[in-house]
């Protein structure tokens, strides 16, 4: 074989391969949600830049391509990947849907070699063929994976599943309630904010203990029918539906489709009793109990949180050095359901009282002589001006570092804004996202715009001082 013809293809071979790494590291980003990959990407730019370019240039420049490739588009992927805060993870699907790649250009290769009828050796096909192989090969295995999990449920006869779901606050009621209930029974909660269909039968399979009692899972949804999966794959015995508000409202258009979607939680066929946000709008009935305005007398300061609730006929006072007002609920859905399940309320107010914030929701943090709150995982309307609310007490300069709120309007974020400005002296703004719409209502507040997150540490060095406070109100990955 010439030099030249070897030459092209393996160049052929690894411009694929950078190709099919982009697009596998985007399909990760959007749960392997092709669709979301095309039409709901914030950085519609890259596609163009990594993929449509390279991919049109390939097919139209012939063998000057390569000079474009190894000096233009190697070195631009490369220092692309570095900028990332989430980068690939090469899991065992990853690794599947590289050696579907290999396999492919092999087959096309060899066939354009033995026919010597090629102009070109072919790139989009290869990509196509693997793309659909390790769909359908994922798929197949997932149906396997899903209906072992389903009898292993279904063999646990003393189990009890508790199902979250909420547009936010789900993952602080899951952990809220495991450190209640698991001193008093074999407890398990699923991982992180693991609220897939996949992700769920993954860890029944993989993780949870045969000798619990009680599993708390959480549910979320980017379309219509996914919390459906979900409840008839648990067939949970107990449903805790929280704060229902726009978040997701891209996906879902109208707070009614987010509203009816939430309620999905309900079609478990085990289902003995619900606890349910009044946020929801429902009428309660001899399996549905509403909470919310059985909650009062909230006070949240810098210090924890105190407030009265009413249970099961009698009002009961907690007091948690956890932050933020909103908590308030979250608590409470965890002290309905542990109610329920027979802990007593002395155990349940105790339990409450040594309550752990959960990582990155308003995670409190001294060094350096600045008072430090984090709460980058809470990116909802309601739980960021609760936190400007509650931070307004601080003697000192505050700080804000925020991309807004994501996956929401511009009104939204309009009116988040213009609180932004009556409460902090400097707000820092990363993202691009809604960067516009918060520099046009920031008026007061001294406003920095921070493209590049890897320059986050010389911006706080440089824009803050002892005695601040820094709220990190809500991220967003590079990607968006």
């Amino acid at each position: 074989m010439e030099l030249t013809k070897v030459f092209t293809l393996l160049s052929h071979i690894i411009f694929t391969f950078a190709l099919g790494w982009y697009l596998i590291t985007n399909l990760q980003w959007y749960n392997y949600k092709l669709s979301r990959v095309i039409f709901k990407h914030k950085k519609q730019l890259w596609h163009l830049l990594y993929f449509v370019i390279p991919l049109f240039a390939y097919y139209l420049t012939d063998i000057y391509f390569w000079i474009y490739f190894y000096l233009g588009l190697i070195p631009a992927l490369y220092l692309w990947q570095k900028k990332l805060d989430k980068k690939l993870v090469y899991t065992p699907r990853v690794k599947r849907f590289f050696l579907f790649l290999a396999l492919a250009i092999i087959f096309q290769d060899m066939l354009c070699l033995l026919g010597d009828k090629c102009h070109i050796f072919g790139v989009f096909l290869p990509l196509l063929g693997a793309l659909g192989a390790s769909f359908l090969f994922e798929k197949m295995m997932f149906l396997s994976f899903k209906d072992k999990a389903m009898k292993k449920l279904e063999g646990m006869k003393e189990l009890q599943i508790v199902a979250i779901t909420a547009s936010y606050g789900k993952t602080s009621i899951k952990n809220f309630l495991y450190q209640i209930l698991s001193p008093h029974m074999n407890t398990y909660m699923t991982p992180r904010s693991v609220n897939t269909l996949g992700g769920l039968v993954r860890d029944v399979n993989e993780e949870l203990p045969q000798n619990t009692k009680v599993y708390i899972a959480e549910a979320g949804a980017r379309v219509r029918g996914d919390i459906d999966e979900i409840a008839k794959f648990l067939n949970e015995d107990y449903a805790i539906v929280g704060s229902i508000g726009e978040q997701h409202i891209e996906y879902f258009k109208t707070l009614e489709n987010i509203r009816n979607t939430k309620m999905e939680i309900l079609n478990s066929e085990k289902l003995k009793h619900a606890f349910i946000h009044e946020s929801a709008n429902v009428a309660p009935n001899e399996k549905v109990t509403l909470f919310g305005e059985n909650i009062s007398k909230i006070n949240a300061t810098l210090e924890g949180l105190s407030f009265t609730c009413l249970i099961e006929g009698n009002e009961e006072k907690f007091q948690t050095p956890l932050l933020g007002a909103f908590n308030a609920i979250n608590i409470t859905a965890a002290i309905m359901i542990a109610s329920r399940l027979g802990v007593e309320m002395d155990k349940i107010k105790k339990a409450v009282s040594t309550l752990k914030q959960v990582e990155h929701r308003l995670q409190k943090i001294e060094a350096g002589g600045k008072l430090i709150i984090d709460d980058s995982f809470n990116g909802n309307f309601e739980g960021m001006r609760a936190s400007y609310d509650l931070v307004k007490s601080h003697q000192g300069r505050k700080i804000l570092i925020t991309p807004g709120i994501i996956e929401s309007d511009e009104e939204s974020n309009g009116a988040l804004a213009q609180i932004m400005d009556e409460v902090f002296d400097t707000v820092i703004i990363t993202g691009s996202v809604n960067a516009e719409v918060l520099d046009r209502e920031i008026q007061k507040a001294k406003k920095v715009i921070l493209k590049d997150k890897s320059k986050m540490e010389e911006t706080l060095v440089r824009e803050t001082k002892s005695g601040d406070l820094i709220l990190f109100s809500n991220d967003a990955p590079t990607f968006i």
